[in-house]
């Protein structure tokens, strides 16, 4: 299920709407036969990439599945279907899939055609994983991660804006596999006048696994100029505001306001989700991160921590929250910690009140 679980984070990023599944078929005598995982686009399905890699060998074999094989046609066939064609003697599946499609029925489907299902292998890390798929299917947004690149003292840039480059060359590839992992990624505003940035992935081999580009315009200032406007041809970009207007190639979605007149998170989510996004990147700036703080909107965090002190004049990572007590304080576990370069990376998990 380990094996797995790795092939299926290879998918992470490709996959939307559909969740990034992987599969390992494994003979009765023990040897590896299989191997797959959701494709790009979310087809073909991992089971059926596993089963076309062991061929006869599949019969009497254990398949290990990272989610319910699915029990509906859509675009392909149920994978359940496949599976018992393929004569596999027994599933492993770490969890079952929320999708209301499925959900229990792809399991049902096994164990009337007479093979062995065992479930909850790794179900936390198999839920983990997923976790932007099955929030979208339960709760109608996708997962949001905030990356945020920080001085020791928590500083973005200096007092004169300067922030090219906190961090390091290792931990700035970093940040563009996480991109790849992600299915949109979004700024500010003011990040998007400050930067001009491109925000797509220069990772030599994954450059096709840019996301979808989103900006929270008020306003509607984003220039045409804008590298963000001018290659949106290229890769799509959505501008969230609240004023008529277009924006050459981009499209320019009109949304409902929040409390001071900004394009308001959740609708924002709501319609990401309903595009089929199951994983927003959100990079800033310090006023979107609150944003997302502010709402409880934020599931994970990804801090890049440089070796370097800013002082009390630089710019902080995130605008100040209307969190007033201690105990109000939105609180993340560490789940991960990493060293590139010199710079650490620490990766948190939000931690439900």
């Amino acid at each position: 299920m380990r094996h797995a679980l790795a092939l299926a984070q290879r998918a992470l990023g490709a996959t939307a709407p559909n969740p990034a599944v992987g599969c390992v078929i494994v003979s009765a005598e023990g040897r590896v036969v299989g191997r797959g995982f959701t494709q790009k686009g979310g087809r073909p399905h991992a089971e059926a990439m596993a089963l076309a890699e062991a061929g006869e060998a599949a019969r009497g074999a254990t398949a290990y599945v990272t989610l319910e094989p699915c029990a509906h046609q859509g675009a392909t066939p149920p994978c359940a279907n496949a599976l018992i064609e393929a004569g596999v003697a027994r599933v492993v599946a770490a969890l079952e899939d929320p999708d209301p499609r499925v959900s229990g029925k792809g399991i049902s489907m096994l164990w009337d055609a007479g093979v062995l299902v065992a479930t909850g292998v790794l179900e936390d890390e198999a839920a983990a994983l997923n976790a932007g798929f099955f929030l979208r299917v339960t709760q109608n947004r996708p997962l949001v991660t905030l990356k945020i690149a920080q001085s020791l003292d928590g500083k973005t840039a200096t007092v004169s804006g300067q922030s090219k480059w906190i961090t390091g060359p290792e931990a700035r590839r970093f940040a563009h596999l996480l991109r790849a992992r992600h299915d949109a990624i979004l700024v500010g505003i003011e990040t998007a006048l400050a930067d001009d940035p491109e925000l797509t992935c220069r990772i030599a081999g994954l450059e096709d696994r840019s996301p979808l580009r989103v900006v929270l315009d008020t306003r509607l200032r984003l220039p045409r100029t804008s590298k963000l406007v001018a290659t949106a041809k290229q890769t799509p970009t959505l501008v969230f505001t609240t004023v008529d207007g277009h924006l050459a190639d981009a499209e320019v979605i009109k949304t409902a306001r929040d409390a001071r007149g900004r394009p308001e998170i959740g609708a924002v989510l709501k319609e990401l989700a309903r595009r089929g996004i199951t994983r927003l990147l959100v990079e800033g700036g310090a006023g979107v991160h609150a944003a997302f703080l502010d709402r409880g909107l934020a599931d994970r965090l990804e801090v890049f921590q440089s070796p370097l002190v800013l002082g009390a004049s630089g710019k902080s990572a995130v605008d100040a929250l209307a969190t007033l007590d201690l105990d109000e304080a939105h609180r993340f576990a560490l789940r991960d910690r990493l060293a590139l370069g010199a710079d650490v990376l620490e990766s948190f998990s939000h931690v439900p009140s």
